[in-house]
This record gives structure tokens, C-alpha cells and sequence, in this order.
């Protein structure tokens, strides 16, 4: 995939699309082909992501971008989208946030039908960011020709795959003659550079030609017979029956094999002396009897010593029961922590060696960068006039400040990523809260970092709400075991 850069792209996921498509290889090691990235191909409309010309199909590639990074996104192509949950809307009127850029896409594709060859298809993909970890898309929209997608090189891989499916490869004049239209500004590139992204030199027809030599040469076979030379099925029945032939003389003996079968049966009588055999376990369940018999004389006196046992650990039980008594109780309520009036109670908590895969984002690829030492996370459960807010806490340690400081600084960027919440991941939430648009808090203490997330349970978060920032500022302060 060789590609061409011709101008910015417009939207925030830009640089992943990018580097999704540079990791599908050089030439036709993957998938081959010239990808414009930043180009206009309507004069009156803003520029998009990419345009990618393959061998087996053109596939325009546009980014949108949603307000805020997401574990699951429902997209739709003809109905709302929601993000975790949470409904996401297009501007004014529009279904979805990537209504206009389907509608973008469409005149393109227009455009791009009335120089394309007829054979060649031409799809779509949406790619959305900052980060999606999983796109789900109905099955009747996975059979047309858009795809929705998070940009990585195994999701971009697998859209160009399934888009680009044309039969008959496009050839190097009708590729120059999609970049004259798409990027006139551009050199013409040489045929060999064409070539080697697997666009085809000539027309696919004279490949048909030694396909009919072939058949020529056939009937030049069975030429020994004149007669049957006109019918080619001819000598091709005559030439079978002799191979047969040597095999039913096999059948034959075959059949012989079979007469010491029924010999068999006459071997019946062997299965009789198995009833003789029967008498043996009769001999053996008298001298078994009493053995039984001598275990069930002991389970009364078994019984009783149980039972023994059982009253004198009730005794003891009883004693004891003032001073231990009130240990049980603390062990099943939930922990609880105050901070300044506030009480955190504990819903679930965790500590991990690995921390890579429990983050996502541009923080899992910091964190694969440089692996932390050790991750505390912890979930907790507090009020604010009566209305519950989870709290999301994540305490990761390093090997040194430095590491450390980066991190963090990743963290506090927009749209960098994140910890998984851990009582989320473990299902241990009573109702599951919705950490989009949640209100963030960090600190660092050496080589520690801490990242705070606060959200609402019975409504929408919002990452400026004075009520939660506050509770997410006060965490910070709260102790993960």
C-alpha cells in the first residue's frame, strides 16, 4: 500500500487512519494498493480522510469523530447510535453523528461511478474515534457496502478485505484515469510501480487464449482412434472400462474373504461358558456380605462419636460466641471510608502485575511502552444530596518518576484513554454506572499515580459538574487496598 499524502486531514482521528493503513504493508505484501490521504474530491465539500485505490475495488475512508472515548459503540446506519448505552446525536436533525459524512460518501461515489470501470465496487468506511474498543453493526448493514469501524490495523486489514471484492483487477490506465479525477495535482506514477501494487499491466481477456490451446492440444490425445477422435467422451469411456476391468477380478476374491465370515457364527458357543462365569461373583458376595455387615455394625458407633463431637464444638462455640460475635458483621457489610463528610463504601477492588490489559486507548499503548510494577484499582459507592455517584479509582505504580510523570501526562490529555473500572469488569455493580462523561481527578506521589473517575448513576454525567468533581477530587484521598 503506497501512500500519497495530498493535504491535512480533517478530523482528530486522522492520524490513526493513517497509520492503519501504512501497517498494511509495502506493495502487494498485504494488500495492495494507493491510498490518497487528505484529498478533496469534490471541489465544493471540505477534504476527506483518505480515498484508497486497490486492484479490487475503491473504499473512501472518512472519520468522525464522538464526543468521548467508548468500550462499546451500536452503530446503526439508518438509526441512532449509542455509546455504551448512551444515545449519541448528529447535528440538527441527523440520526447519528455520521450522517453527514455517509452523505458525503455518497456523492463521491457518484462521482467516482462515471470514470470507474462498471465491475470495480466502491465502499465506505466510517472510522471513528477517539477510541472504540468494539463496534457492533446490524447484520443487514455488515452485507452492503459501508463498514463502521475504530481505525487499528486489524480492523482496517478486514474492511479492505471484505469492501475490495471485485472479480477483475483494475488496470494501470483505469487507475491513472481515478487519479487524474482524485488527485490531478499528483505525478503519474510508472507502470512499475503500478504493477507491484497489483494493478493488472493489460486486459484480463488474452489470459483466455491458452486456455483454448489447451483444448486444442486435447483431442490431439486420443487421436489413435479416428472414429471416436470426433467424441472426446468416447476414448475417455473406453480408456475407463479397462481400469475397471482389473478391479471386479479383485471383487471376486473379495467374496471369499466373506465365506470364513459366516464361520463366525459357529464360533457361538465361546459367549456360553460367560454364563459359567456367572457363579464366581455369586462365591465372591457371601464373603463380601459380612463385610459389609461388619461396617454397618460400626456406623451406630460412628454416629455416636459425630455427634459427640458436634455437642462439644457447640459448647465451645457457645462460649466464645460473645467475644466473636461481632467480627462476622464487618466481613460481609461493605468496607467504608469518610473523607471530609463524604462515606465510600466499597463495591469491589483489585490488584494486578499486568496493567496493559486493563487500560485502553492511548494509556494501554503508554502502559505496553512502559510497564508499570503494579495496579491498584477500586470501585466505590457515594452520595450527593441523596444521589448515588460511582467512583472509579485506579492506583498505578512505577519504577521510577520519570515513567511515572509521563503517564500521567497522557492521562490528563483529552480523549487519551483510560483504566477499566474494576467492579464493571467483574460485574460486581448492583446497577452499572455510565462513565461517559465522567468528571477526572489525578495525582502523583512519586512513583504512583492515581486517576480518579466520578459519574451519576440515574442520569448523564458531565465532566464540568461541580458536584462531581468535588467527590472526584476527595477520592483522591481514599485508600485501595
Amino acid at each position: 500500500m503506497r501512500l500519497v499524502r495530498l493535504g491535512q486531514q480533517p478530523s482528530r482521528v486522522a492520524e490513526d487512519i493513517r497509520a492503519a493503513l501504512a501497517s498494511l504493508g509495502r506493495g502487494d505484501h498485504a494488500v495492495g494498493g494507493i491510498a490518497l490521504v487528505g484529498p478533496r474530491p469534490l471541489p465544493t465539500a471540505k477534504p476527506v480522510d483518505a480515498v484508497v485505490l486497490m486492484p479490487h475495488g475503491v473504499i473512501i475512508v472518512l472519520g468522525v469523530d464522538l464526543p468521548d472515548p467508548a468500550i462499546k459503540l451500536e452503530a446503526p446506519l439508518a438509526g441512532q447510535w449509542k455509546a455504551d448505552g448512551w444515545p449519541l446525536v448528529g447535528r440538527g436533525s441527523a440520526a447519528h453523528p455520521a450522517a453527514s459524512a455517509l452523505s458525503q460518501a455518497s456523492s463521491i461515489c457518484r462521482q467516482l461511478r462515471q470514470t470507474a470501470p462498471k465491475s470495480l465496487p466502491i465502499g465506505t468506511i466510517v472510522a471513528v474515534g477517539p477510541f472504540v474498543e468494539t463496534v457492533e453493526q446490524p447484520a443487514a448493514d455488515l452485507t452492503g457496502t459501508t463498514r463502521v469501524l475504530h481505525p487499528t490495523p486489524t480492523t482496517m486489514l478486514a474492511a479492505t478485505v471484505s469492501l475490495a471484492s471485485g472479480d477483475t483487477p483494475c488496470t494501470v490506465d483505469e487507475v491513472r484515469a481515478l487519479l487524474r479525477v482524485l488527485a490531478p495535482e499528483v505525478a503519474q506514477l510508472g507502470t512499475e510501480v503500478l504493477t507491484a501494487e497489483g494493478f493488472a499491466d493489460g486486459p484480463a481477456e488474452p489470459g483466455q487464449d491458452p486456455l483454448s490451446a489447451v483444448t486444442l492440444t486435447m483431442p490431439a490425445v486420443p487421436a489413435k482412434p479416428p472414429a471416436p477422435a470426433a467424441q472426446p467422451r468416447g476414448p475417455v469411456t473406453t480408456e475407463t472400462p479397462p481400469a475397471p476391468a482389473p478391479a471386479t477380478p479383485p471383487a471376486p476374491p473379495s467374496t471369499p474373504p466373506s465365506a470364513p465370515a459366516p464361520a463366525t457364527p459357529s464360533d457361538a458357543p465361546p459367549p456360553k461358558p460367560i454364563e459359567v462365569t456367572a457363579p464366581v461373583p455369586k462365591i465372591r458376595t457371601p464373603v463380601a456380605a459380612p463385610r459389609n455387615s461388619r461396617t454397618v455394625r460400626w456406623l451406630p458407633m460412628a454416629a455416636i462419636g459425630l455427634l459427640a463431637v458436634i455437642m462439644v464444638t457447640a459448647i465451645v462455640l457457645a462460649t466464645t460466641r460473645s467475644g466473636d460475635s461481632a467480627q462476622p458483621a464487618p466481613s460481609t457489610a461493605p468496607r467504608a471510608q469518610t473523607v471530609q463528610g463524604f462515606q465510600f463504601l466499597e463495591r469491589a477492588s483489585g490488584t494486578q502485575q499486568s496493567c496493559a490489559e486493563h487500560a485502553y486507548g492511548d494509556l494501554q499503548a503508554s502502559l505496553q511502552r512502559a510497564a508499570c510494577t503494579m495496579m491498584r484499582r477500586g470501585s466505590f459507592e457515594t452520595t450527593v444530596d441523596g444521589k448515588p455517584v460511582a467512583v472509579s479509582i485506579a492506583v498505578v505504580y512505577f519504577g521510577d518518576e520519570t515513567a511515572a510523570t509521563a503517564f500521567k501526562a497522557v492521562a490528563d490529555t483529552p480523549g487519551g484513554g483510560g483504566v477499566t473500572d474494576v467492579a464493571t469488569e467483574a460485574g460486581k455493580w448492583s446497577r452499572t454506572p455510565q462513565f461517559a462523561g465522567a468528571a477526572y481527578a489525578s495525582a502523583i506521589t512519586g512513583t504512583a499515580v492515581r486517576l480518579v473517575l466520578t459519574s451519576w448513576f440515574d442520569s448523564a454525567s458531565s465532566a464540568s459538574d461541580p458536584n462531581l468533581v468535588e467527590v472526584a477530587h476527595l477520592a483522591l484521598s481514599v485508600q485501595v487496598s
